[in-house]
């Protein structure tokens, strides 16, 4: 729960910048937006979701 909470934090604050900053438009974003929130209730929702975590734990399990 908290690794998706900071992934859609991290998101969120891209996605303003990238606005603010005139990279991307309002219009885009909603479409964006709505995008993931539609696919979010698919039956791919799950399958995205273990490759996130997997790459989560890879990462994770990166010694420097």
């Amino acid at each position: 729960m908290a690794i998706s909470l900071s992934v859609v934090l991290l998101l969120a604050i891209i996605l303003v910048v990238l606005i603010r900053g005139g990279n991307l438009k309002a219009g885009p974003a909603v479409v964006a937006v709505l995008f993931g929130f539609f696919l979010a209730s698919t039956g791919m929702a799950d399958d995205i979701q273990r490759f996130l975590d997997s790459i989560t734990q890879t990462i994770g399990g990166i010694k420097f």
